[in-house]
């Protein structure tokens, strides 16, 4: 579906997997700090927080203590949509990349569709049979899934589950332009993926690092839905470091408004996304 009444859903990363202080101090690594800076990307306009966490030594992690702390304390604080990661580390157990989103019940989890090779360094992993179970457990657990997709053969994944009922529609996507292995981030390609999803599927895209401005550009030409924060890129410029999350937010939604367009509320978001209220 074509967002309703010309929404944008703004999705902000604030901190993802791989940045740490020393690339740039500005990036929040502990609980306290993810939630308040979604707080402050919240009332710069977010519709959604993506959420990665860290152990203490700021390292990725699955760590369920951290997502507990960090969804209670972005809570307490706002209404916008959770979207918590299954993929915050490498070769971890099936149950700890899934109790976050079992036991915490955010509105919105990602859904890696399918294995590739980060160049030069590891597998990102996500076997068969770990789709089939994160599909059925996330319908269980009423998440709707983010289909992350970092190549096209991921969206024929997506469609052959859903196809088989592990995934349900209408489906959402979100593709990820630029990952070290994946698809690169021009705009051949963006348009290439959205040709291959099912006409009423709602989808977003993200463009790493240098490919953040012409991605997000292309994206709300063709009708699409935006990500930004330090997870995908921790300049604001070349050379120039952002110094909060809130920096993209705001940027992105004076290039909405330009464009004709409004960043959907969390309500708005849930109502484009299907999902209900928590």
């Amino acid at each position: 579906m074509e967002n309703s009444e010309n929404k944008v859903i703004l999705t902000v990363a604030t901190t993802g997997a791989w940045p740490t202080k020393n690339e740039t101090p500005y990036v929040p690594l502990q609980p306290e700090e993810i939630a308040n800076e979604v707080y402050e990307c919240w009332k710069a306009g977010a519709s959604v927080a993506h959420i990665h966490v860290r152990d203490n030594e700021d390292k990725a992690s699955m760590s369920f203590e951290k997502f507990e702390k960090t969804v209670k304390l972005i809570r307490e604080k706002c209404d916008i949509v959770i979207n918590l990661t299954t993929s915050g580390g490498i070769g971890l157990m099936d149950e700890v990349r899934m109790k976050p989103f079992q036991e915490l019940k955010p509105e919105i989890a990602s859904y890696d569709c399918g294995s590739m090779n980060w160049q030069n360094t590891t597998v990102f992993e996500n076997s068969p049979k770990f789709l089939e179970k994160l599909g059925l457990s996330m319908q269980e657990h009423n998440v709707k899934p983010e289909i992350e997709v970092f190549d096209a053969g991921m969206v024929y994944n997506a469609l052959y589950y859903y196809k088989k009922g592990i995934l349900k529609g209408p489906l959402h996507f979100q593709f990820v332009l630029g990952a070290a292995g994946g698809m690169t981030a021009t705009v051949e390609n963006l348009v290439y993926l959205k040709s291959l999803i099912p006409a009423d599927a709602t989808w977003g895209a993200i463009g790493i690092g240098k490919g953040h401005l012409p991605i997000l550009y292309a994206t709300l030409a063709l009708g699409g839905n935006v990500r930004v924060g330090m997870e995908d890129n921790i300049l604001y410029a070349k050379g120039q470091l952002a110094k909060s999350n809130v920096e993209f937010v705001e940027r992105t939604k004076r290039t909405v408004a330009e464009m004709g367009k409004q960043i959907a509320t969390p309500a708005e978001a849930r109502e484009i996304l299907g999902l209900k209220n928590c």
